[in-house]
């Protein structure tokens, strides 16, 4: 029997960091809740939180949602908290859902002033090279709108950032 040879999998990078006039408390108890995520999402993706279980976040912590990706085609997105560092830093990867692989970690440091957040979102597609034309003409763009409105959402929420 001939083997095949399975291609290996683009990995592309999303990072983004924003200043934010808060405490590090008070970013590590709005960031660390999952049902906040509906008020940085854009409304469009209908995301919506399906299971839940428990309010505090922890290591192993399995949470479903559901988003749509196109009109009228929802889909599950299940994420498991995979690393908790209390007031500094946590990582959500995908089990199931939209991406082949999703490794988003979430990191803040206290700074004079507030706190800078930091994003840096590791992921793929797959799907060969339909998978890199998708990247190419609408993921990677749908991407940045994505992190880019949840930027302006935080900004309208705690304030600008003292210059």
């Amino acid at each position: 029997m001939a083997s095949m040879v399975r291609q290996p999998m683009k990995i592309h990078s999303l990072t983004q960091e924003q200043r934010l006039p808060i405490s590090l408390d008070e970013a590590w108890t709005f960031f660390s809740s999952p049902k906040n995520l509906d008020e940085i999402t854009p409304p469009e993706l209908g995301f919506k939180i399906v299971s839940l279980p428990g309010d505090a976040m922890y290591e192993g912590q399995i949470i479903t949602y559901r988003v749509k990706i196109l009109p009228g085609l929802w889909i599950p997105w299940v994420t498991e908290i995979k690393s908790v560092k209390q007031r500094e830093s946590f990582i959500d990867e995908q089990r199931f859902g939209p991406y082949q692989f999703w490794h988003h970690l979430h990191r803040f440091e206290e700074i004079p002033g507030g706190v800078l957040m930091h994003d840096l979102v590791h992921y793929g597609l797959g799907f060969g090279p339909f998978g890199a034309i998708a990247h190419a003409l609408w993921v990677k763009n749908e991407l940045r709108r994505i992190f880019h409105f949840r930027k302006e959402m935080l900004q309208q929420r705690f304030g600008d950032f003292p210059a």
